[in-house]
Protein backbone atom coordinates (compact mmCIF):
# COMPACT_ATOMS: atom_id res chain seq x y z
CA UNK A 1 0.00 0.00 0.00
CA UNK A 2 1.42 3.32 -0.79
CA UNK A 3 1.70 5.98 1.86
CA UNK A 4 -0.18 9.09 1.25
CA UNK A 5 2.50 10.70 2.94
CA UNK A 6 5.73 9.70 1.98
CA UNK A 7 8.26 12.16 0.46
CA UNK A 8 8.18 12.51 -3.01
CA UNK A 9 11.39 10.76 -4.92
CA UNK A 10 12.81 13.66 -7.25
CA UNK A 11 16.25 13.80 -9.01
CA UNK A 12 18.15 15.33 -6.26
CA UNK A 13 17.37 12.78 -3.85
CA UNK A 14 16.85 9.48 -5.97
CA UNK A 15 19.26 6.80 -4.89
CA UNK A 16 19.31 5.71 -8.72
CA UNK A 17 20.74 8.96 -10.09
CA UNK A 18 24.14 7.83 -10.10
CA UNK A 19 23.09 6.12 -12.72
CA UNK A 20 20.45 7.77 -14.99
CA UNK A 21 20.97 11.21 -16.31
CA UNK A 22 21.83 13.24 -13.16
CA UNK A 23 25.31 11.72 -13.35
CA UNK A 24 27.79 13.97 -12.86
CA UNK A 25 25.72 17.17 -13.04
CA UNK A 26 25.92 19.85 -9.84
CA UNK A 27 23.31 20.45 -7.29
CA UNK A 28 21.68 23.15 -9.46
CA UNK A 29 21.45 21.52 -13.09
CA UNK A 30 20.04 18.61 -11.05
CA UNK A 31 17.21 21.01 -9.58
CA UNK A 32 16.90 22.04 -13.43
CA UNK A 33 16.22 18.38 -14.41
CA UNK A 34 14.14 17.86 -11.73
CA UNK A 35 11.89 20.49 -12.64
CA UNK A 36 11.25 18.89 -16.26
CA UNK A 37 10.44 15.73 -15.11
CA UNK A 38 7.09 14.38 -14.96
CA UNK A 39 5.74 11.58 -12.62
CA UNK A 40 3.24 9.11 -14.16
CA UNK A 41 1.08 6.84 -12.11
CA UNK A 42 2.30 2.95 -11.31
CA UNK A 43 2.36 0.84 -14.21
CA UNK A 44 1.00 -2.79 -13.62
CA UNK A 45 1.93 -6.05 -14.90
CA UNK A 46 1.57 -6.20 -18.81
CA UNK A 47 0.63 -2.61 -18.91
CA UNK A 48 1.97 -1.15 -22.18
CA UNK A 49 4.07 2.25 -21.72
CA UNK A 50 4.04 3.31 -25.40
CA UNK A 51 3.31 1.02 -28.18
CA UNK A 52 5.36 0.56 -31.55
CA UNK A 53 5.16 3.07 -34.35
CA UNK A 54 3.50 5.26 -31.60
CA UNK A 55 5.23 9.07 -31.87
CA UNK A 56 7.49 10.20 -29.20
CA UNK A 57 7.42 12.92 -27.01
CA UNK A 58 8.63 11.64 -24.10
CA UNK A 59 11.52 9.64 -22.62
CA UNK A 60 11.17 7.77 -19.62
CA UNK A 61 13.54 6.33 -16.68
CA UNK A 62 12.62 3.60 -14.67
CA UNK A 63 12.20 4.01 -11.30
CA UNK A 64 11.15 0.91 -9.94
CA UNK A 65 9.72 -2.24 -11.75
CA UNK A 66 11.42 -3.39 -15.00
CA UNK A 67 10.14 -3.84 -19.09
CA UNK A 68 10.14 -5.75 -21.99
CA UNK A 69 10.73 -4.03 -25.08
CA UNK A 70 9.51 -6.24 -28.24
CA UNK A 71 8.13 -5.58 -31.69
CA UNK A 72 5.29 -6.84 -33.76
CA UNK A 73 6.29 -8.26 -37.69
CA UNK A 74 3.90 -7.78 -40.04
CA UNK A 75 2.61 -11.30 -39.74
CA UNK A 76 1.65 -10.75 -35.64
CA UNK A 77 4.80 -12.67 -34.58
CA UNK A 78 6.11 -10.90 -31.17
CA UNK A 79 9.97 -10.66 -30.84
CA UNK A 80 11.28 -9.34 -27.23
CA UNK A 81 14.31 -7.02 -27.94
CA UNK A 82 15.22 -6.46 -24.50
CA UNK A 83 14.57 -5.98 -20.85
CA UNK A 84 14.86 -2.42 -19.05
CA UNK A 85 15.70 -2.29 -15.25
CA UNK A 86 16.02 0.74 -12.37
CA UNK A 87 17.76 3.09 -13.41
CA UNK A 88 17.89 3.02 -17.68
CA UNK A 89 17.09 5.15 -20.29
CA UNK A 90 13.89 3.85 -22.46
CA UNK A 91 12.64 5.52 -25.61
CA UNK A 92 15.40 6.09 -26.85
CA UNK A 93 15.23 4.27 -30.37
CA UNK A 94 12.44 6.82 -31.35
CA UNK A 95 14.97 9.28 -31.55
CA UNK A 96 16.04 8.73 -35.26
CA UNK A 97 12.70 9.15 -36.64
CA UNK A 98 9.93 10.97 -33.69
CA UNK A 99 8.72 7.02 -33.41
CA UNK A 100 9.19 4.14 -30.87
CA UNK A 101 10.45 1.65 -33.23
CA UNK A 102 9.15 -1.12 -30.40
CA UNK A 103 6.67 -1.66 -27.86
CA UNK A 104 7.72 -1.52 -24.05
CA UNK A 105 5.57 -3.88 -21.23
CA UNK A 106 5.80 -3.47 -17.32
CA UNK A 107 7.16 -6.89 -16.24
CA UNK A 108 6.01 -6.31 -12.59
CA UNK A 109 3.99 -3.44 -11.00
CA UNK A 110 6.38 -0.25 -12.01
CA UNK A 111 7.08 3.62 -12.23
CA UNK A 112 8.97 5.78 -14.49
CA UNK A 113 10.35 9.30 -15.00
CA UNK A 114 8.60 10.94 -17.81
CA UNK A 115 11.26 13.23 -19.31
CA UNK A 116 9.48 15.72 -22.05
CA UNK A 117 12.11 15.73 -25.04
CA UNK A 118 11.33 19.24 -26.14
CA UNK A 119 12.16 20.46 -22.64
CA UNK A 120 15.10 17.65 -22.04
CA UNK A 121 16.74 19.40 -25.81
CA UNK A 122 16.78 22.66 -24.42
CA UNK A 123 18.29 21.64 -21.27
CA UNK A 124 20.77 19.85 -23.15
CA UNK A 125 21.75 23.36 -25.15
CA UNK A 126 21.95 24.56 -21.46
CA UNK A 127 24.03 22.38 -19.09
CA UNK A 128 26.92 20.50 -21.61
CA UNK A 129 27.40 17.96 -18.86
CA UNK A 130 23.97 16.59 -18.60
CA UNK A 131 23.97 15.98 -22.93
CA UNK A 132 27.67 14.33 -22.08
CA UNK A 133 25.89 12.63 -19.82
CA UNK A 134 23.12 11.31 -22.63
CA UNK A 135 25.70 10.43 -25.39
CA UNK A 136 26.94 8.14 -22.64
CA UNK A 137 23.86 6.40 -22.68
CA UNK A 138 23.45 6.38 -25.82
CA UNK A 139 26.89 4.63 -26.24
CA UNK A 140 25.84 1.89 -23.53
CA UNK A 141 22.70 1.57 -25.47
CA UNK A 142 25.00 0.73 -28.64
CA UNK A 143 27.38 -1.09 -26.48
CA UNK A 144 24.42 -2.92 -24.77
CA UNK A 145 22.98 -3.96 -28.30
CA UNK A 146 26.28 -5.42 -29.40
CA UNK A 147 26.08 -7.49 -26.14
CA UNK A 148 22.67 -8.79 -27.61
CA UNK A 149 24.39 -9.75 -31.03
CA UNK A 150 27.00 -11.99 -29.09
CA UNK A 151 24.15 -13.45 -27.35
CA UNK A 152 21.97 -14.37 -30.13
CA UNK A 153 25.06 -15.44 -32.62
CA UNK A 154 26.32 -18.95 -33.19
CA UNK A 155 26.11 -19.94 -29.98
CA UNK A 156 25.11 -22.80 -27.62
CA UNK A 157 21.89 -23.42 -25.92
CA UNK A 158 23.98 -23.40 -22.68
CA UNK A 159 26.01 -20.35 -23.69
CA UNK A 160 23.14 -18.42 -23.83
CA UNK A 161 21.55 -19.41 -21.07
CA UNK A 162 24.95 -18.70 -19.07
CA UNK A 163 25.25 -14.96 -21.16
CA UNK A 164 22.25 -14.36 -20.48
CA UNK A 165 22.73 -14.81 -16.55
CA UNK A 166 25.56 -13.10 -16.24
CA UNK A 167 24.85 -10.19 -18.02
CA UNK A 168 21.50 -9.71 -15.35
CA UNK A 169 24.20 -10.52 -12.81
CA UNK A 170 26.42 -7.29 -13.78
CA UNK A 171 23.52 -5.24 -14.59
CA UNK A 172 22.37 -5.59 -11.19
CA UNK A 173 25.27 -5.26 -9.41
CA UNK A 174 26.04 -1.71 -11.38
CA UNK A 175 22.70 -0.65 -9.83
CA UNK A 176 23.96 -1.65 -6.39
CA UNK A 177 22.17 -5.23 -5.74
CA UNK A 178 23.56 -8.39 -5.74
CA UNK A 179 25.20 -9.61 -8.16
CA UNK A 180 24.44 -13.58 -7.38
CA UNK A 181 21.34 -13.34 -6.13
CA UNK A 182 17.76 -11.73 -7.76
CA UNK A 183 14.88 -12.50 -9.59
CA UNK A 184 13.62 -12.76 -12.84
CA UNK A 185 11.05 -10.71 -13.20
CA UNK A 186 10.48 -11.75 -17.14
CA UNK A 187 8.80 -15.18 -17.95
CA UNK A 188 10.36 -18.03 -18.88
CA UNK A 189 8.53 -17.69 -22.17
CA UNK A 190 10.12 -14.11 -22.81
CA UNK A 191 13.39 -15.40 -21.88
CA UNK A 192 13.16 -17.59 -24.70
CA UNK A 193 12.13 -15.32 -27.35
CA UNK A 194 14.59 -13.59 -26.45
CA UNK A 195 17.30 -15.78 -26.88
CA UNK A 196 15.97 -17.68 -29.59
CA UNK A 197 15.17 -20.84 -27.91
CA UNK A 198 12.07 -22.92 -27.22
CA UNK A 199 10.82 -22.50 -23.63
CA UNK A 200 11.19 -26.11 -22.88
CA UNK A 201 15.12 -25.68 -23.88
CA UNK A 202 15.33 -22.45 -20.89
CA UNK A 203 13.78 -24.87 -18.74
CA UNK A 204 16.20 -27.70 -19.33
CA UNK A 205 19.24 -25.67 -19.64
CA UNK A 206 18.15 -23.75 -16.05
CA UNK A 207 17.78 -27.17 -14.83
CA UNK A 208 21.37 -28.41 -16.19
CA UNK A 209 22.90 -25.53 -14.40
CA UNK A 210 21.50 -25.91 -11.22
CA UNK A 211 22.30 -29.59 -11.61
CA UNK A 212 25.54 -28.93 -12.03
CA UNK A 213 25.46 -26.39 -8.99
CA UNK A 214 26.99 -23.52 -10.88
CA UNK A 215 22.87 -21.74 -9.96
CA UNK A 216 19.70 -22.83 -7.52
CA UNK A 217 16.86 -22.07 -8.88
CA UNK A 218 13.62 -21.52 -6.61
CA UNK A 219 10.75 -20.41 -8.92
CA UNK A 220 12.08 -17.02 -10.49
CA UNK A 221 14.63 -16.56 -7.98
CA UNK A 222 18.14 -16.91 -9.33
CA UNK A 223 20.85 -17.93 -6.60
CA UNK A 224 24.44 -17.84 -8.50
CA UNK A 225 26.05 -20.07 -6.80
CA UNK A 226 29.84 -20.29 -9.09
CA UNK A 227 30.19 -17.00 -11.24
CA UNK A 228 33.50 -17.93 -12.13
CA UNK A 229 32.09 -21.38 -13.94
CA UNK A 230 29.31 -19.47 -15.20
CA UNK A 231 31.95 -17.19 -16.85
CA UNK A 232 34.30 -20.33 -18.17
CA UNK A 233 30.98 -21.23 -19.64
CA UNK A 234 30.00 -17.74 -21.58
CA UNK A 235 34.08 -17.83 -22.95
CA UNK A 236 35.81 -18.04 -25.15
CA UNK A 237 33.04 -15.78 -26.25
CA UNK A 238 32.85 -13.15 -23.32
CA UNK A 239 31.03 -9.90 -23.44
CA UNK A 240 32.24 -6.27 -22.33
CA UNK A 241 30.00 -4.33 -19.75
CA UNK A 242 29.75 -0.83 -19.47
CA UNK A 243 29.10 1.11 -15.98
CA UNK A 244 29.14 4.34 -15.06
CA UNK A 245 32.14 5.18 -13.18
Amino acid sequence: MLEINAPKITCPNCKLSELCLPYGLQKDEVAQLANIVKNKRPLQTDELLYSQGQACQSLYAIKSGSFRSFITTSEGVEQTMGFYLPGELMGLDSLQHGRFTCTTQALETASVCELPIIHLNELCAQIPSLQTQLMRILGKEISSDHDKIILLGHRTAKEKMATFLLMLSHRYNALGFSSTTFNLSMSRQDIANFLGLTIETVSRQLAFLSKQGVITVKQRGIQINNLDLLNTIVNPCPIHYVVNE
